[in-house]
């Protein structure tokens, strides 16, 4: 029997799949910012088309994008002073809790001792309704930034030590074996292998707690805040001003965000083997 050539051998086996087309850098930059505006001007449209076209919500719910455009635009320098001053108080409550909370959780992952114990405590601190501490941290704290910063501490640092403990317990065991094949000590193990495959996994925490962050920075401004965008909705609040109320919380959502991402790119940075061991399918 005469053998096929390799023309006709691949017509015997049926037609070769089409190779899968790539999507360049350049285009899955471009996609990374037209999705996300494309997104935005679809809620503005139906924000528009709800309270100017249709009218079935009141302008005292929410007011028309004109309305809390124009609220804005008469006072661009006090909003943005707000902002600033919620935007810090989110950042470094978010500091202080990441700090506390993988601290927190590299004793509970290297201790069972320590897990047993204080778990359950954990579990019920951050199960207590923060908002219903406020007037308890106003009358032990006073008013100001420090029953801000504590509410945003409470409300955030759980996902931390939740992520950083369960991290630090499910390394690899090839990474385990490893490290001990290579009789490498206790401190050597955990600075080479435990700790940097527990990342992810801390970064994980981290970026849910982010937005928890500026979530407490607002709720501790509601009760204790003399400046910030809480502040700031409470005062317009008061006195019907509803446009300049949503004007803020327009501001908070762009505050996370920004906040948000800047935290994925600190990923990206601290993490670039990340991207190249994982597939998102």
């Amino acid at each position: 029997m005469t053998e096929l050539s390799k023309p006709q051998q691949a017509s015997a086996a049926g037609p070769e799949p089409m190779p899968m087309p790539r999507v360049g850098p350049r285009r899955r930059t471009g996609l990374g910012v037209l999705l996300p505006l494309a997104g935005l001007l679809v809620a503005l449209g139906v924000w528009w088309l709800l309270t100017s076209v249709l009218e079935v919500i009141h302008p005292a719910v929410l007011p028309p994008p004109g309305a809390v455009l124009s609220a804005f635009a008469a006072a661009p320098v006090r909003f943005l002073e707000h902002a600033g001053d919620t935007t810090v108080e989110t950042v470094v409550g978010f500091v202080l809790s990441s700090g506390c909370g993988v601290l927190i959780g590299l004793s509970l992952a290297g201790s069972r001792v320590l897990e047993r114990m204080f778990t359950p405590l954990l579990v019920a601190v951050n199960a207590v309704p923060k908002i219903a501490l406020g007037p308890l941290l106003v009358g032990a704290l006073g008013w100001g930034q420090k029953p801000v910063l504590t509410m945003v501490f409470l409300l955030c640092f759980f996902p931390i030590v939740l992520s950083t403990a369960t991290g630090l317990t499910s390394t690899p065991a090839d990474l385990a074996e490893l490290a001990r094949s290579l009789d490498a000590s206790r401190w050597q193990a955990f600075r080479k292998v435990r700790f940097p495959a527990a990342l992810p996994q801390i970064f994980v925490g981290l970026k849910v707690a982010m937005p928890l962050a500026a979530i407490g920075a607002v709720i501790g401004e509601f009760q204790a805040g003399e400046s910030g965008l809480g502040y700031l909705i409470v005062q317009a609040g008061g006195v019907g001003d509803t446009a300049t109320a949503w004007a803020a919380i327009i501001l908070i959502g762009l505050m996370s965000i920004l906040l948000y991402f800047a935290l994925v790119l600190l990923e990206r940075l601290a993490l670039p083997w990340v991207r190249d061991t994982t597939s998102r399918g």
